[in-house]
């Protein structure tokens, strides 16, 4: 699940400020994730308390499990029909992430997670904010109901669940505009901060798809 705010580009910032979770501090297959990874690294002796001279053994674990949590059962399916094509399409999808992985680093991105709880204070958000999920996120499953519920103590806020399709991945489907820009559009339209407008100049935000395709957007 992502959020997408115009509040920073009513001060004139460059772009809509994007969060990919959800408005709770909580739940579980984020936790479990979380926690899986940082014990696959922190656990394996090879990490030496982060003193490693070679990739410790508990980076291959973590990336399988995060390989696992953010695919696209459906696609993959597709694109991995036979059990020689699933192993040569996991072989490479783990290859590939190992490429640019640091242990250290990635113990680091999901530890300072860990405490990430905006729900005391969704009641103080002032900026029109869209909330969108994909239904084969596994990481923030949207049958949960989390994102429904809380969404209701923002003010002007609202969600929007995207139906499985040929387009979506799952939770990779925030990096993927091609699919949410008529929500971000329609969010442009209806919830830009009008009583702004008159002081600051128009200000453009671009989002890059996997794919390279630039969707753009304009705020006048």
């Amino acid at each position: 699940m992502f959020a997408l705010s115009f509040y920073i580009v009513c001060f004139r910032l460059s772009s809509p400020k994007a969060v990919q979770a959800l408005p709770a501090g909580w739940n579980f297959e984020a936790g479990c994730l979380r926690r899986l990874i940082i014990d696959s690294i922190r656990n394996d002796p090879d990490w030496k308390g982060g003193e490693y001279t070679s990739p410790p053994r508990g980076l291959v674990s973590a990336v399988y499990t995060l390989l696992f949590m953010t695919s696209s059962p459906l696609q993959w399916q597709k694109t991995a029909p036979t059990r020689e094509a699933a192993d040569k399409f996991f072989d490479d999808q783990v290859r590939s992430r190992l490429r640019d992985l640091d242990a250290n680093d990635m113990l680091y991105q999901f530890e300072s997670s860990r405490d990430y709880d905006p729900a005391p204070r969704l009641e103080a958000i002032e900026a029109p904010l869209l909330a969108v999920n994909s239904a084969d996120d596994q990481v923030n499953p949207p049958e949960l109901g989390i994102l429904e519920r809380e969404i209701r103590r923002v003010r002007r806020g609202k969600a929007v669940v995207l139906p499985i399709t040929d387009q979506t991945r799952g939770h990779g489907t925030h990096s993927i505009p091609a699919i949410w820009k008529e929500h971000l559009e329609a969010l442009r339209v209806h919830g830009a901060c009008i009583h702004h407008r008159r002081h600051f100049s128009p200000v453009a935000a671009t989002f890059v798809t996997d794919g390279g395709e630039a969707i753009s957007v304009q705020v006048q």
